[in-house]
């Protein structure tokens, strides 16, 4: 059975962060850690080469795959920010009309820039998916 490949390593966030090209982005990552953090009240840690979450929960499939993953968390990629473990829901959809512009996925949200959000409202957003018990993509 293969092992996932984001798993949580040592690697230093603060310098993962300083490596980002683009300095709107970089910026942008600094900022969403402080939120993350206020939201999880739990310190950055990196997942993977690329990916900053806060805290992490175990899984297990019936098909007997498990494993640990963090529970929300973001990448800055090329061109946007991919936020995971957000889980909108139906009940979301008040808070989703507020936050600004941005596109969804399984669990992901994705944002080209920090500045096209209300970040108060991604702030309580992170707080709902905290909540739930099924985070992630």
């Amino acid at each position: 059975m293969a092992s996932s490949k984001t798993v949580e390593t040592s690697a230093d966030v603060a310098a993962f962060i300083n490596c980002v090209a683009d300095e709107s982005q970089r910026a942008d990552a600094a900022t969403l850690c402080e939120i993350m953090t206020r939201a999880s009240g739990k310190h950055p840690k990196m997942w993977g080469p690329s990916i900053i979450g806060f805290g992490s929960y175990h899984y297990r499939y019936e098909s007997g795959r498990e494993g640990d993953s963090l529970k929300i968390g973001f990448s800055p990629r090329k061109g946007q920010i991919v936020l995971y473990g957000m889980g909108i829901t139906d009940a979301d959809a008040i808070t989703m009309a507020r936050l600004g512009k941005y596109k969804t996925g399984k669990a992901c949200l994705y944002v080209k820039q920090l500045s096209d959000v209300d970040t108060g409202v991604l702030e309580a957003l992170c707080r709902a998916a905290l909540s739930r018990d099924v985070p992630n993509c």
